[in-house]
């Protein structure tokens, strides 16, 4: 029956006396299976309403903290060639330790007294600057003599011209006396001779009158002639006194020219001085590179150029190490849909290679054998493979990492994020969205003042 009507005959009638009503009653495994169905749904529904950490995962490796930590390779600074090693590898050497023996490979440091020999040039050349020296001082004591003694010429001759030109005045003077006694001489001369053509004077009297006037003559051109001499001497030493300002001014000129083509080799011989300087503490530095010593406290893991009589090259790598000391972290990439959702000091979680863990992206505080992590650096620039590179240190106060880790090991990080539903997470996951990014900052925005007064 279909029991449609509220009369039923359940208790009237004997159901299973008849085999109709026996067929088309309901099984009891249908009945369990309508039960498991709505317990199922029941618990899905309650499955999509719990709580779902979102969270963002990569792969990355082991790496530490400081840049100086990591392994890194030493090179040779000179090239050379190795003469004996002082290590085994695997084995813990201190910072400054001696870990390998290089001798010289280049001809032109073969010289073993190559450092004494080119301070012996720097001596030398220094002795050359101290004689540049004591000859520019000569030099300029020789200007200062010559321009002393080219002011005593100059009085000395200055004294000859006032003394030629008073003589100048005294034999002109001396002139114009001659010059009236021979006028005297010639009129006298004439008068006596007329007195004698007259009969008055005698022949002897006119003899002695020419004679007087002849010498009166000879003592005028006399004059005249030491006149022109003393003219001449006075313009000789005018003439001299211009010459000798001339001749010591070349003379200055040239020692003055000596003196600094003298500092000119001075200033080369102390530029030679610096240079083979450098060369020597070049070379004193050079030699201190034969032996490579352990820049820090670190273990011996590769050399490579592990064979004696070998060559390298400068800069070539010679053997690599790893800090003895060191922080471990992690560097994970994320994609760059993913980095504003990552920030300074946000909790990361690690599972380890080699190391067991059963975890529960969604629910991390169901997860065993994690690690956890703070972020402490983010790469402002892409790298190489598309993905933003983030450095993850351990977190404070949280379960130390594994001592056995080591740098290079291969890690997986879950970048938690926020609580969201888990039929939310499964709506992203279907649509393809990020997850969902909260600012916390919560600064209020600023009040706007109204205007004194309105513009209208």
């Amino acid at each position: 029956m279909l029991n449609i009507s509220p009369n039923t005959i359940h208790q009237k009638v004997e159901f299973s006396r008849f085999n109709s009503f026996n067929k088309t009653n309901l099984s009891p495994a249908n009945r369990m299976f309508t039960r498991w169905l709505v317990g199922t749904l029941t618990l899905i529904v309650i499955l999509l309403l719990l709580p779902w950490t979102q969270n963002i995962q990569s792969k990355g490796k082991v790496t530490t903290l400081q840049p100086g930590q990591r392994p890194q390779t030493i090179q040779s600074t000179i090239a050379g060639r190795i003469e004996n090693w002082y290590v085994r590898e695997g084995q813990l050497v201190r910072k400054g330790d001696t870990i390998v023996h290089l001798s010289e490979i280049k001809a032109e440091y073969f010289d073993p007294n190559l450092v004494s020999r080119t301070e012996q040039q720097v001596e030398a050349k220094e002795g050359a600057i101290t004689s540049y020296d004591s000859k520019v001082d000569a030099l300029e004591g020789q200007i200062a003599a010559m321009n002393s003694e080219l002011e005593f010429k100059q009085k000395q001759l200055a004294n000859k011209i006032l003394q030629a030109e008073f003589k100048l005045a005294s034999s002109q003077a001396d002139m114009e006396q001659a010059y009236y006694q021979d006028s005297v001489a010639v009129v006298q001369y004439n008068r006596t001779e007329q007195l004698f053509n007259q009969g008055i004077k005698s022949r002897a009297d006119v003899e002695e009158k020419r004679i007087k006037m002849q010498e009166a003559r000879a003592k005028y051109a006399s004059s005249q002639n030491k006149v022109e001499e003393v003219r001449n001497e006075l313009a000789n030493a005018r003439l001299e006194l211009s010459t000798v300002r001339y001749e010591y001014t070349q003379k200055v000129a040239k020692a003055e020219s000596d003196k600094f083509s003298t500092l000119s080799s001075k200033y080369d011989a102390e530029g030679s001085v610096n240079k083979l300087r450098i060369e020597a503490s070049n070379y004193e530095q050079r030699s201190q590179f034969y032996y490579i010593v352990a820049p820090q406290d670190c273990y011996i893991t590769k050399a490579i150029k592990p064979g004696l009589g070998e060559t390298v090259k400068e800069g070539e790598g010679i053997v690599t190490i790893m800090p003895a000391d060191y922080d471990l972290a992690v560097e994970l990439y994320i994609k760059a849909m993913d980095l504003p959702l990552v920030s300074l000091g946000q909790e990361v979680r690690f599972i380890f290679d080699g190391w067991p863990a059963f975890i529960f992206s969604g629910w991390p505080g169901q997860s065993f054998g994690t690690y956890s992590g703070s972020v402490v650096a983010i790469d402002n620039m892409i790298s190489a493979n598309g993905e933003y590179r983030i450095l993850v240190g351990p977190r404070d106060k949280s379960k130390p990492w594994p001592e056995a880790l080591r740098v290079g090991s291969g890690a997986q990080g879950i970048a938690l994020l926020n609580n969201v539903p888990l039929w939310y997470e499964i709506w992203r996951k279907l649509n393809g969205f990020p997850p969902d990014y909260y600012d916390d900052d919560t600064e209020e925005a600023p009040k706007m003042k109204a205007p004194v007064k309105a513009i209208k």
